[in-house]
């Protein structure tokens, strides 16, 4: 089940994920968490082949929706961990970003009022097979190269675009981000 929300964020109802996602979307509460290397690289994950919506396509280090009534803080450590192995050293808050994307290849929508979050990764990553098929750490150089020539998530530069401030903070200046 997810948290359906209003365009404020506020807690409206609940709704079945999939049902959520179906043309033309609910919107609901989500969050996508951005971790860096302490060289400031970005950590990306290949969706897992096996996954219903947005299958093989790259994306943010972790995404996912809380559960209703757990805060998407809690929510963005739980997955991180359930879904690479591990749990960040450092997540903050990054603001929120709304949006309306459909996601051609399922015809599923994501209609989300998503929480952003930037953090840190400093142990061995242990990705569960079933949700990631593949992990990167990337600069901004090869997030672009990489972006220009294989599919990603059609969220993926409107929550790194609006999470953008926090990753600069984040890295510093000589980052790039």
């Amino acid at each position: 089940m997810l948290e359906l929300v209003d365009e404020d964020g506020n807690t409206i109802g609940t709704a079945e994920k999939l049902a959520a996602h179906q043309a033309p979307g609910q919107l609901h509460r989500a969050f996508s968490v951005f971790l860096f290397d302490e060289q400031g690289r970005l950590l990306i994950q290949r969706r897992a082949l096996g996954k219903y919506h947005s299958p093989g396509v790259w994306s943010n280090t972790c995404c996912g929706h809380p559960y209703p009534g757990e805060a998407p803080f809690a929510a963005a450590a739980r997955r991180t961990y359930e879904e690479l192995g591990i749990s960040p050293t450092l997540l903050a808050e990054a603001g929120t970003v709304r949006y309306n994307h459909p996601d051609p290849g399922s015809g599923l929508v994501e209609q989300e009022y998503n929480h952003l979050f930037v953090g840190l990764a400093q142990a061995s990553l242990r990705p569960d097979p079933a949700e990631i098929g593949d992990t990167a750490y990337v600069t901004p150089t090869e997030l672009a190269e990489r972006h220009r020539s294989a599919p990603f998530s059609a969220w993926f530069m409107t929550v790194l675009d609006a999470a953008r401030p926090a990753v600069q903070e984040l890295t510093g200046p000589a980052g790039g981000w």
